[in-house]
């Protein structure tokens, strides 16, 4: 084989294993991708995000762990409108999404009950619509539904409809929730995980009044005999 032909033949071998490297190492890069393409970004915040790269680590409010897969996506308060995508359920290391204090619009993905790792969600203060979805009720390491400490998930202040989910009760590890300011209707379950939760995590909505407890009987008063 002539030098010339071997040398072409060689570059075309690494780009094709460089395509290859691409396709199979990049899936987050492409949920990520995803995203990227269903937002607005005014500001340019998500101009780092190259898809054309192995791997979307070096990306700005991008964070991976030790194995090159994302734990973290922080894009709060970035100006950012669209909807999110159904591929954010393929980061199934992803721990923290952060998406609050934005305008983002349209429905909340089922398959966001594929981040089996998360115990961070937070998406308040969007003009998120549409129902909650039940998938959520797989999110088992979900500490809070509402809490300013490093362990968060809120929905509230957006414009979520239609009944709260029954199966969110089962997230046992569930300890504190905010659905407060949407138009949430039915009403407040009261077993499981949400016997915790107090009238302010579900303020501002069309809710049912949960009921109030009778007081508890009172016990006679004995009566002493006199002498």
């Amino acid at each position: 084989m002539e030098p010339g032909i071997f040398g072409s033949v060689f570059v075309s071998l690494i780009l094709v294993f460089s395509s290859f490297l691409r396709v199979s190492g990049n899936s987050e890069g492409d949920a990520l991708n995803a995203l990227k393409s269903s937002l607005a970004d005014p500001n340019n915040v998500l101009q780092s995000w190259d898809a054309t790269l192995v791997n979307p680590c070096t990306w700005l409010h991008v964070t991976c762990n030790s194995d090159n897969s994302v734990t973290r996506v922080d894009l709060g308060n970035a100006n950012l409108s669209g909807q999110l995508v159904s591929q954010l359920g393929q980061l199934t290391n992803l721990q923290y999404l952060e998406l609050y204090s934005n305008n983002i619009s349209g429905k909340i993905p089922d398959e966001l009950g594929n981040l089996t790792n998360l115990v961070s969600l937070d998406l308040y203060m969007n003009n998120l619509s549409g129902t909650i979805p039940d998938t959520l009720s797989k999110l088992t390491k979900l500490r809070f539904l509402y809490e300013y400490t490093s362990f968060r998930w809120r929905l509230n202040n957006n414009t979520l409809t239609g009944t709260i989910p029954m199966s969110l009760t089962t997230v046992t590890t569930l300890q504190v929730l905010d659905l407060s300011n949407n138009h949430l209707r039915g009403i407040i379950p009261v077993n499981g995980s949400f016997s915790l939760f107090t009238p302010i995590s579900f303020a501002n909505n069309n809710l049912d009044p949960t009921p109030v407890s009778p007081p508890p009987p009172i016990s006679p008063t004995p009566t002493t005999s006199s002498g």
